[in-house]
């Protein structure tokens, strides 16, 4: 059997970081083992026109990136990028838009449509409050323009999550057209690590005694870190053990940093900026538990997964898909926007026992969560359709 060449549609692509990015190379790893020559097309953001990411081949075309400024990570592509889209597309055996607002997911629908080339969607998150109701109405509206016209013209729908599927299916996908396919983990790569506890706590400046709560998020409203906030000063009232550990960046990285000073929590505080893909396994074992303050938007997060393959038990706002994954021996779900119900569950866990659960927990993520076992499910939807 030849080579199935295949035209991999996302608006960002490492190394800019997120999530659809980390599935899209994960699912690229392993489809390249399996008789497929995946090429990534995305908008050009500080990179080569072309380049190569760890063997996978990227192809890029010209965008107007306003959006990202704002927070919002919406490409609008060039009318120039046409022709990037064309010969991406005419020259694969099979098309993978990933998102269904994105205008480039349209491009890509539209001219797969133009040369009857099969057209897989995947369909990462819900819709995403934000703070003004403003982007709610731009947000529910390009759904409607764009949205609707992707989830048309799509052969197959991948949705990361039931919640996902029923957010698509409410704006009229075919039932028939979807699959459930859970988001997975490397779970070579986030595993528990000896040793990594004691030395990430001495890099950061914490005690041995401290009670530990290890959060890894984009900082922006949407993902809730004005909720942890809110319920770290409530907690850390009740007990002062607990060091909160903030990874990532944002543009709301210095509003955070001036809040917990203007709340006295600051000592309590860990804000650690961007942290490597190499490195990032350390600082989950270094944490007693992780908490995910999602207000809304959420499909599957991976860091959840990340967070259950290194022993980590996790405290989740009960948003989107989360609820499939989380055990109720090994986590606690609290309603959103909630920092009574969120401080109440962090004191618990800072209270308990929570080093027993770690192996059931890493065993749980390896049998159902693994990258094979959603690739080999991916690859049964690309059989069916070429």
């Amino acid at each position: 059997m030849g080579q199935t060449s295949l035209c991999i549609v996302t608006h960002t692509f490492l190394p800019h970081v997120g999530g659809i990015e980390r599935v899209v190379y994960e699912q690229c790893k392993r489809l390249m083992q399996k008789q497929f020559e995946p090429m990534v097309v995305t908008h050009r953001n500080y990179t080569d026109k072309n380049y190569v990411y760890n063997g996978i081949r990227v192809r890029c075309y010209d965008s107007v990136n306003i959006g990202f400024r704002l927070g919002i990570p919406y490409a609008i592509p060039h009318i120039t990028s046409y022709k990037t889209f064309l010969k991406s597309i005419k020259s694969s055996d099979l098309i993978h838009v990933h998102g269904h607002p994105y205008l480039s997911s349209l491009v890509a629908a539209k001219i797969s449509k133009k040369y009857s080339k099969p057209l897989v969607l995947t369909q990462h998150n819900t819709f995403i409050e934000y703070e003004s109701s403003f982007w709610d109405h731009v947000e529910w509206l390009n759904d409607c323009a764009v949205g609707k016209q992707v989830l048309k013209e799509a052969d197959r729908i991948v949705a990361v999550s039931n919640a996902t599927g029923n957010y698509v299916l409410s704006l009229g996908a075919d039932p028939k057209k979807m699959r459930v396919i859970h988001n997975g983990v490397d779970v070579n790569r986030f595993r528990p690590l000896r040793g990594a506890k004691d030395e990430i706590r001495k890099k950061l400046g914490i005690s041995k005694d401290s009670s530990v709560v290890l959060t890894v998020r984009r900082l922006v409203y949407k993902n809730g870190i004005d909720t942890l906030i809110e319920s770290a000063k409530k907690a850390i009232k009740k007990n002062p053990r607990l060091v909160f550990v903030i990874v990532g960046k944002g543009p709301d990285f210095e509003k955070i940093k001036q809040e917990t000073e203007q709340l006295g929590i600051e000592k309590n505080f860990r804000l650690t900026g961007f942290i490597s893909d190499e490195r990032l396994p350390f600082y989950y074992n270094a944490a007693d538990f992780f908490v995910l303050p999602s207000k809304s938007g959420e499909g599957l997060p991976l860091v959840a997964l990340e967070a259950m393959a290194c022993g980590l038990p996790v405290i989740a706002t009960n948003v989107g898909g989360i609820s499939e994954v989380m055990k109720e021996d090994y986590g606690k779900l609290v309603p959103p926007d909630s920092p009574d119900s969120l401080a109440e569950a962090i004191v618990g866990f800072s209270r308990s026992e929570l080093s027993a659960l770690k192996k059931d927990l890493r065993a749980i993520i390896e049998q159902k969560y693994s990258w094979d076992t959603n690739v080999e499910k991916l690859v049964e939807i690309y059989e069916e359709l070429i």
